[in-house]
């Protein structure tokens, strides 16, 4: 079958509340969320891998609590008055990426320190923890925040994320071709994206629905994830 010409579309992530898959992996990361007005000194440390959901519950956090949701490499540029002034509850992703980056590291040390002094909140993230930084009263913050652990994703969870983002992609695939790639993928949520968008342009270019075949035929091209 001669293949089409297919387009690399942006696919718009679904973060709503109704879109966050709970399974035992993010459970206690989602309730430590959703209980955002109790947090020991009102902040709270996600850890997770790549693709682990740490985004989209800063993005369920932000529409319970109309928090502004900021990227920690951006943070060298920013002006932290302003920004703590107009929005008091803030997010920061990915902490852990500014290691070292004197600058960014002073801006994050004054953004938690007005936060809290305004009265509102703080959800931080990082890949794993803890994350470590040569700004010793910054790491003393860090390390006095409770902290919500993501685990690593059981069966449910990755065919839950797969089902997630062919959705985002307004692709639709079958149970049983979501259960046979789930327990046959590699047991990483980072490796889901990649996956989709191997699955998504085999099915475009073959102009073909996504079914078991066409998902054993994507996942015997790409490289054995751990057993």
């Amino acid at each position: 079958m001669p293949e089409q010409l297919t387009f690399d579309l942006p696919a718009r992530p679904a973060l709503g509340r109704d879109d966050f898959f709970v399974s035992p992996a993010n459970a206690a990361a989602i309730a430590s969320v959703e209980n955002w007005r109790n947090w020991p000194g009102r902040k709270l440390l996600i850890c997770g891998g790549k693709g682990a959901g740490k985004t989209h519950l800063a993005h369920v956090w932000a529409a319970d609590s109309g928090a502004r949701v900021l990227r920690a490499r951006d943070l060298a540029t920013l002006d932290v008055a302003r920004t703590v002034a107009e929005t008091p509850e803030l997010a920061v992703e990915d902490i852990d990426t500014i290691s070292g980056n004197p600058d960014a590291e002073r801006a994050l040390f004054h953004l938690h320190n007005l936060t809290l002094a305004e009265g509102g909140s703080l959800l931080l993230s990082a890949a794993r923890p803890p994350p470590r930084f040569d700004l010793k009263d910054l790491q003393s913050r860090v390390d006095g925040t409770l902290r919500a652990r993501i685990l690593p994703p059981d069966d449910a969870l990755l065919a839950a994320v797969l089902v997630k983002l062919l959705a985002d992609r307004q692709i639709g695939i079958t149970a049983p071709a979501v259960s046979y790639i789930a327990r046959r993928m590699e047991r990483s949520l980072a490796s889901a994206g990649d996956l989709v968008a191997a699955l998504d342009a085999a099915s475009l270019s073959q102009n073909r629905p996504i079914t078991r075949e066409l998902a054993r035929a994507v996942l015997d091209k790409k490289p054995a994830g751990p057993s």
